[in-house]
Parts: structure tokens; C-alpha cells; sequence
């Protein structure tokens, strides 16, 4: 298992992915001294009497109520306890592992009052696979992502649930066990453990990495698609896609092409081909899922800074011991982010379906009808393509736009929300319909080129399709399909098919 070495404020996209993907994770040593300094100002800011928000008065519409030295530390329990108020399913631990990195990574950049001992805590959860059982719904984005990180921030304290050992547990049994003392949180520390954007961005980058591979994964169906419906690969020509100019098109266009070079079956009928053009969903591939690749690349800039800043509030400056109360947990970017990789999540698997019901089609695709040796007798592929065509559908329905909503709270002292959390969460749920949908083309198109033989595809290609056979045999007489779509998805899920390919696949970063 790979470690992760997070160095607060400049964690590299691909650690993230790491992180999500399974990765162990450590803090930097280097982050122990801006820890202490922001711990060192909040003791300070403290001892000046002052009244200051977040550490010595009450929270939200409630800031105005000044709080006794003596409560402070009541105070911050407080504020976890009462703010874990979610509902609904746990979050998947992959995506809570996640969001306690962001978290971690977040907090020991000094200007949250940190306190080294909460840091480490943190850092031993991960370490020691502690992970809070985080009800996925409650927050709307802004003010932070308040419920879920106080159900995360209460298992620190002993309250609640966790997974350990593959077990659902009570946290205090789970840090007993581990030898972890719950934590006392001092001045500011509640506060900073839940404000912030971790549960969002957790999510949408979850859902982000899920689009990834679900890109990868079409443009390689793609092509073999091509391939089964006898297409050309002249509108894949580097030169058309240079004048246009946008980077994801270069790129898409430039795979499709050196996934389909050497192919017998394109040789066999670039001399006579009958169609003197395409159908879009073969001859606009570059456009369309170059079109989707420079909207996730966009959305992952966006997350990749998130995920590298400070959302909390108030924010602590060593340097003049003051703590300043803005708004950075305030979501908007990450929703904004989320709702652009719905529209790309939801445009690669509505083409992707498009390929697969012109492949069935023997007036578009030359090739018997429902991909069966017997039409009739036999009824193919063409209820697969149905259940395609309800997944994306269902993503139609999914991918409008989160953030255009909003619904104030805390008697409208927030009164402009983000839904960041509503429109991360739909991501990987919307990413799993999308690979299903690619997968049902993936083996349509397999069964495509099984009627092209003798005739063989390119070197890559062919080792695609031994990887589907390999799982899935070609389809003869009508059996149980189930299984044969469960492999497909299986295959793409687990970076089968694009380590298959053998080629470098663009990526969004």
C-alpha cells in the first residue's frame, strides 16, 4: 500500500486520487511549526480578554452572547455535539478517508488554531484505518459542511460511530482499542474541526477521479465501436482538430486515432467505404468527449485548489495575533465544480448509449440485428441497450445544476447557500450508472468485431477485447445477461480495460 506524505498547501491532485484509491497517509514534519504557531496566537487572543468569534462567544446568529474562560472548553464540545445532526446513509469510507485528509491537510496550515494533540489525533485515525460513520446528508454548503464534520469531529471526542477492522463500532471502543486518547478540544478547535468544505470536496473529488476513468474507459469503447460499425478513423486526422484548437479534442482525437491504428478491419474497407460520413456518435467523438475532458480538467483545477486551502472560519494570523471572520467555507466553487462534472459525466454516457443503440441498429451499423448470429429466435443486445437508455435518463434527471439552489438557514444569518454537498454527492452514483452504460457498449462493440473475423483490430483493441473475452465469451444463442454486464462493469471499474488498451489515456491532470 502506497503512503501519501501530505504537505499542508501544496498536495498534488494525484495524491488526492491516491488517498481516494486507498492510500496510506502521513503528515509532513514540516507542518509542526505552523501548528504551533497558530496554536500559540488563539492561547494569546485568549489571555487578551477580548471578545472574538469562534473562541470566547457563541456561533452563527448566536455571536453576540459572550462566553466565561471557564466555559470555553464546554463551549467547543458543545458545538460538535449539537452540530452533528445528519440523516441518511454513511458516506463511503473511501470518501470519508478522503475527507479527513482534506481536513487534516487543512488545518495544520497554522491559520486554523490547531492544536498539535487534536492534529495528531487526526493523523492516528487515518493512520490506524479509524474511520467516522458520517451520515451523508445534512449539509448545504455553506457555513462549512457542518453536520457531516461534526459527526466526524464527535468520534474524535468518543462519540458516535466508526469503522475499524471492517467493523461498525462505538468510536470510544475504536480509540480505546488503538490506544487513543479522545480528544480535549481547547479554544477555536470545535469550530475549526466543522466549519470547512472537507465533506464537499471529498465528494466531488471522489466523483471527479470516478469521471476519470469513466472517460478513459468511453473513448477506448469508442473506438472499438468504430471498429464493429466499420468507421472511418479520417475525421480522427490530427490536422482537423489543430484548427479548432481546444486542447481536450487534440487529445481525444489523438487516442482514438493510435488506438486504431494498424487495424485489418479499417484496412479492409478504407478503399470502398459506402458511407461517405458518420454518424456523430462515431465521427464526433473528439469534439464531444474532448468537450467533457476540458470541463473535468476546468473542474479539477478548481478542486485541486480547494482541496489546498483553508475553508474555516474564524481564520487565525500568528504574525498580528488576529483571528478574522470571513467566509471561505462558503462552497460555491466546489459546487460550481460538481455541477460541471455531472454534465460531463452525463454527456459521455448519453454518447456512449447513442454507439451502443446504432450498433443494434443493422439500418445503421451493417451488422445483424441486436448483435445475435439468430434475430428472432435470439433477442441479442436489445434489451441491454434499453437498460442503457434508462441510466441515462436517470443521469438527465441527476445532472441539473446544484448550486443554482439555495434555502436560507440559522434564522437567514445564512442566508445564501451553496448545495455544494448535494451536487458532490450525486457524482459517484451518476459516474456508476455512466460506467454501466459503457460497459453494456463495450461488450456491444466486442460482439460487433466478433463478425468482422477473421479480420483483427489494432494491437491495442485486441488486447481489449481479450480482456473482455477473457471474462465475458461472445454471445451465441440468448442467455442469463446479468453476469455478462456486471463483468463489463467490473472491468471498467477496476482500470482492467485502460490498462488493457496499453496506451496513455488523457487524464485531467
Amino acid at each position: 500500500m502506497n503512503t501519501v506524505t501530505l504537505k499542508p498547501g501544496s498536495v498534488p491532485l494525484a495524491d488526492w486520487r491516491a488517498i481516494y484509491r486507498g492510500a496510506r497517509v502521513r503528515l509532513d514534519a514540516g507542518a509542526n511549526e505552523a501548528i504551533a504557531r497558530g496554536a500559540q496566537a488563539v492561547a494569546r487572543i485568549v489571555a487578551r480578554g477580548e471578545p472574538v468569534y469562534g473562541i470566547n462567544t457563541g456561533f452563527g446568529k448566536l455571536a453576540s452572547i459572550r462566553i466565561e474562560d471557564a466555559d470555553l472548553a464546554k463551549l467547543q464540545r458543545n458545538i460538535v455535539l449539537s452540530h452533528a445532526a445528519g440523516t441518511g446513509e454513511p458516506t463511503p469510507v473511501e470518501v470519508v478517508r478522503l475527507m479527513l485528509a482534506l481536513k487534516l491537510a487543512s488545518l495544520t496550515q497554522g491559520a486554523s488554531g490547531i492544536s498539535a494533540r487534536t492534529a495528531g489525533l487526526l493523523e492516528a485515525m487515518l493512520e490506524r484505518d479509524i474511520t467516522p460513520v458520517v451520515p451523508c446528508q445534512g449539509s448545504v454548503g455553506a457555513s462549512g459542511d457542518l453536520a457531516p464534520l461534526a459527526h466526524m469531529a464527535a468520534t474524535m471526542l468518543g462519540v458516535g460511530d466508526v469503522f475499524a477492522g471492517g467493523e461498525r463500532m462505538a468510536a470510544s471502543k475504536a480509540l480505546a482499542d488503538a490506544g487513543l486518547e479522545p480528544a480535549e478540544l481547547g479554544p477555536k478547535e470545535g469550530l475549526a474541526l466543522l466549519n470547512g468544505t472537507q465533506f464537499s470536496c471529498a465528494w466531488a473529488l471522489a466523483g471527479l477521479f470516478e469521471a476519470e476513468r469513466l472517460l478513459q474507459s468511453a473513448l477506448v469503447a469508442g473506438a472499438l465501436s468504430t471498429e464493429a460499425a466499420k468507421g472511418s478513423d479520417a475525421p480522427f486526422d490530427h490536422r482537423i482538430h489543430t484548427l479548432r484548437g481546444h486542447v481536450g479534442q487534440i487529445a481525444a482525437a489523438d487516442v482514438l486515432r493510435c488506438l486504431m491504428a494498424g487495424s485489418a478491419i479499417r484496412a479492409s474497407h478504407v478503399e470502398n467505404d459506402i458511407r461517405v460520413q458518420d454518424p456523430y456518435c462515431l465521427r464526433c467523438q473528439p469534439q464531444v468527449m474532448g468537450a467533457a475532458l476540458d470541463v473535468l480538467r476546468q473542474a479539477a483545477g478548481t478542486l485541486a485548489i480547494e482541496a489546498n486551502g483553508v475553508s474555516d472560519n474564524p481564520l487565525i494570523f500568528p504574525e498580528t495575533d488576529e483571528a478574522l471572520s470571513g467566509g471561505n467555507f462558503h462552497a460555491e466553487p466546489v459546487a460550481f465544480a460538481a455541477d460541471m462534472i455531472a454534465l460531463a459525466i452525463c454527456e459521455i454516457g448519453s454518447f456512449s448509449e447513442r454507439r451502443t443503440a446504432m450498433l443494434v441498429d443493422p439500418a445503421l451499423s451493417g451488422l445483424p440485428a441486436f448483435l445475435t448470429p439468430e434475430p428472432g429466435l435470439n433477442s441479442g443486445f436489445m434489451i441491454p441497450q434499453v437498460t442503457a437508455a434508462a441510466l441515462v435518463s436517470e443521469n438527465k434527471q441527476r445532472a441539473y445544476p446544484a448550486s443554482v439552489d439555495s434555502i436560507p438557514t440559522s434564522a437567514n444569518q445564512e442566508d445564501h447557500v451553496s448545495m455544494a454537498a448535494h451536487g458532490s454527492r450525486r457524482l459517484v452514483a451518476m459516474a456508476r450508472n455512466a460506467t454501466a452504460v459503457v460497459g453494456i457498449e463495450l461488450l456491444a462493440a466486442a460482439q460487433g468485431c466478433d463478425f468482422h473475423a477473421p479480420l483483427q483490430s489494432s494491437e491495442a483493441l485486441e488486447a481489449v477485447r481479450h480482456a473482455v473475452r477473457a471474462k465475458v465469451p461472445a454471445l451465441g444463442p440468448d442467455r442469463h445477461f446479468h453476469p455478462d454486464l456486471e463483468a463489463a462493469n467490473a472491468l471498467i471499474r477496476s482500470g482492467a480495460i485502460i490498462a488493457a488498451a496499453g496506451v496513455e489515456l488523457p487524464g485531467v491532470a
